[in-house]
């Protein structure tokens, strides 16, 4: 029998808020930077491999948010936005080299070009969905020969021109961090086959995910090339099923068949091939979010992005997520709300199934001040 490697497993930090319910509600959080240091530990201490940073007018930023966890992490990796449309590249080549020293050879850059116009309009940018790729193309070509090399680097294109450009203190990952990407439109496979050395792509259902991973697979080979892959998945994860649909069902009970409507309509108006497939999952739907064995898109009638949960009990998660590792993807980028509770549960129950290190023990413990005398009595009786 062949043994299913061990996924490098990511959680996610909520620089937009956090919350126990979708919609209105009492029980929301500020995404203060206390908070996400709150994660961040407990994150590292359960043992994630990394933490994806977001992105977005409605984020904190990524890169400050990044930064003030150089002190209080050691070993996880963070996951940060590499924005093509509105950065630079040679300024964000020696942001990125200055990061990864700072945290000891931890980066990892997530590469973003756009998603929506609207919001990059706000930031001055009025490109088209193609020409956001074609501007992506430019820019990494010029950031990663930057950080390739210590010698100058001139480059002439249809958006970007540099002269002379050079980085004079390298990253200690060489010859830059990795690069991670999301896409779904034939631009965006095309640009991750050059570039990146990871492709996610947001939870669909395995056979989707399948046709994307081969598209992009291909791609990368024709250009001489290998890229990694992952998904980017919420979860709900519960000693029983029944009780995971039970809690899927009241994370979207606050919500009104307004706030539905109104979340999609946003979204159609989006460019973003990606967030169509995840809209056209469930159409807006509330009937029609079950969208394969234990594959759910309740998460995606309100929130943008990453859309679909997994739900239900460890073996079925880890059936599920292994389901995934069979396709050729080593990585999973998990979320759950609230996102410091879920990050603890879903560790506890899930870990040790999947062959990271068990965070639990064996215990009749109750918490009591007396506890270890009645065990130690009761062990030698």
């Amino acid at each position: 029998m062949t043994r299913t490697l061990t996924p490098d497993i990511f959680w996610f930090l909520p620089t937009s808020g956090d919350t126990r319910y979708l919609g209105k509600s009492d029980f929301g959080r500020e995404p203060t930077n206390a908070y996400m240091r709150d994660i961040a530990v407990t994150a590292e201490r359960l043992g994630y491999d990394g933490l994806l940073i977001p992105t977005g007018a409605s984020c904190q930023d990524p890169w400050v948010t990044a930064a003030s966890l150089i002190s209080q992490t050691s070993r996880i990796k963070l996951l940060v936005a590499l924005r093509t449309s509105i950065m630079g590249p040679t300024a964000s080549a020696r942001q990125a080299a200055t990061l990864d020293q700072a945290l000891g050879g931890r980066l990892l850059l997530n590469v973003v070009p756009g998603g929506d116009a609207t919001e990059l309009a706000a930031d001055g940018v009025f490109l088209s969905h193609d020409e956001r790729y074609e501007a992506a193309d430019e820019f990494l070509t010029v950031w990663r020969s930057i950080l390739s090399s210590d010698q100058p680097y001139s480059f002439a294109g249809k958006h970007l021109k540099v002269e002379n450009a050079r980085n004079f203190f390298p990253p200690v990952q060489r010859p830059y961090p990795p690069l991670y990407f999301g896409g779904s439109s034939p631009a965006a496979h095309a640009l991750a086959a050059k570039h990146v050395d990871a492709y996610l792509t947001w939870g669909e259902p395995p056979e989707a995910v399948a046709e994307k991973i081969a598209d992009v697979r291909a791609r990368a080979a024709e250009q001489g090339r290998t890229v990694r892959f992952g998904v980017r998945l919420h979860v709900i994860a519960r000693e029983t099923e029944a009780e995971a649909w039970a809690e899927a069902d009241r994370l979207i009970s606050h919500l009104t068949d307004a706030d539905i409507a109104a979340a999609q309509a946003n979204y159609a108006r989006m460019d973003s091939v990606g967030q169509a497939r995840m809209a056209a999952l469930h159409g807006g739907q509330r009937d029609k979010l079950v969208v394969g064995p234990n594959l759910w898109a309740g998460v995606g009638l309100v929130r943008g992005g990453a859309g679909t949960a997994l739900v239900g009990n460890p073996d079925q998660i880890a059936e599920r997520l292994r389901e995934y590792q069979a396709l050729g993807v080593d990585t999973f980028v998990l979320s759950g709300y609230p996102h410091l509770e879920e990050s603890i549960r879903f560790a506890e129950l899930v870990f040790p199934l999947l062959g990271k290190r068990p965070v639990t023990q064996t215990s009749a413990q109750t918490g009591g001040a007396f506890d270890i005398r009645v065990t130690r009595q009761a062990a030698a009786s």
